[in-house]
């Protein structure tokens, strides 16, 4: 065939929508699991929806990519939220982002944050540190990073936080000492705040059931329950049975057991590659009857994130929890779903190791798409708005 796909998970689904669009039925996609949506997959549990690779919303920041998804699940059909996350330390709930709303704090907390933060490195002509571990207290101050940052970032990713590089915080503000301080004046966020404050979900269905609607549209073209195992480069050959012009994979490079035609350097920078694994959990007796979620850096607690279902999800009750697998504590009788693939790890080497992969992919006709093809931390939207791009480039 002229194009052939590698997952049906969004960046798949919405590649091969588009070409349907152009006039274009020559490609097929080969999908490992039963059923498509990749990391944006559902199941009903306990009568309500639960999203078993965690919690994925639709944003609204993107008309172009919310133009394409109502095409498959009407704006009818959800509604809109503005979101509401808090983060809960041993001592406190205060609300997110931590940097903004340490008003919250009593005064003597107040005091210690505003000293960390004036003595950031950041703040003071400090260079940016490589390490991710080192960026912490110097984008934000011990204090944040000690009860917040540090933690956190322990428990989701479950590694060694020097291994991990500064790349893809660049574009994070400074933490102003005199923005910090305003806020704490006037007891109410000030200064720079991050995006995604409104959020889409479905009235009736988990996140999955709109990505379930767009494999419907592509029906003979999706073959389910075929796991990628070994790609020939030179071919443009899957499994020694597949072959194509073209190539999109949106699969984890690290998926393949084999990989023939590539260069020496290309296959030690593929296991270079790393990434990491988490567990849903249900938990049918906790709720919150304002929160939409919640950040969780204390230690002692295997969980990091809980997601109340209820404050999203129409006529749902309980939450889920998200646990790196690592910290997993598995208990008897646990409703729970495992992602091997979650979050790809921003090594310090990624950025040198996934360009030299896509570069000479590229020159086979075989293109990475997507969170895992392009091993990118990309939300659902961004991801939609990449394989849109991408088809109309190719396909002209």
């Amino acid at each position: 065939m002229k194009y052939l796909i590698i997952g049906a998970g969004p960046a798949g689904l919405t590649f091969a929508n588009r070409l349907l669009d152009k006039g274009m039925e020559d490609f097929l996609i080969l999908e490992a699991e039963r059923e498509a949506g990749g990391l944006c997959r559902s199941a009903d549990v306990a009568g309500a929806p639960l999203d078993i690779s965690g919690g994925h919303f639709i944003d609204v920041r993107r008309p172009k990519v919310n133009e394409f998804l109502f095409r498959f699940m009407g704006e009818d059909e959800l509604n809109s939220y503005e979101r509401i996350t808090k983060i809960r330390t041993k001592d406190n709930r205060i609300g997110y982002p931590y940097e903004a709303n340490i008003w919250q704090l009593s005064v003597d907390e107040q005091v210690e944050h505003l000293k960390a933060i004036a003595a950031a490195g950041c703040n003071n002509g400090v260079p940016e540190p490589d390490s991710f571990l080192d960026w912490i207290p110097w984008k934000l101050g011990t204090k944040i990073a000690e009860d917040y940052m540090l933690p956190y970032n322990e428990k989701i990713f479950s590694t060694d936080l020097s291994t991990l590089g500064t790349y893809w915080m660049n574009k994070l503000p400074n933490v102003s000492f005199e923005d910090t301080l305003r806020a704490c004046l006037m007891k109410k966020p000030y200064g720079t705040l991050p995006g995604h404050a409104r959020f889409y979900y479905p009235k009736k269905y988990g996140s999955g059931e709109l990505w379930l609607r767009m494999a419907e549209r592509l029906k003979g073209h999706i073959e389910y329950g075929v796991p990628v195992s070994e790609l020939d480069m030179q071919s443009g050959t899957v499994n020694g049975t597949y072959r194509a012009d073209i190539i999109i994979n949106t699969a984890p490079w690290t998926a393949f057991d084999r990989i023939d035609g590539a260069s020496e350097e290309f296959l030690r920078a593929v296991p270079a590659l790393k990434h990491s694994s988490i567990v849903v959990k249900y938990l049918p007796d906790v709720e919150d009857n304002e929160v939409n979620w919640e950040y969780f850096p204390d230690r002692s607690l295997d969980y990091h994130r809980i997601l109340y279902r209820n404050t999203f999800a129409e006529g749902s009750a309980g939450a889920w929890a998200e646990i790196n697998l690592k910290r997993y504590k598995k208990s008897e009788g646990d409703t729970a779903f495992v992602t091997n693939y979650a979050y790809p790890l921003n090594t310090i080497d990624k950025p040198r190791n996934i360009s030299l992969i896509l570069d000479e992919a590229k020159r086979h006709n075989i293109y990475g798409l997507g969170r895992w093809g392009e091993w990118e931390h990309y939300n659902s939207d961004v991801v939609v708005e990449l394989a849109l791009d991408l088809a109309d480039k190719i396909d002209k």
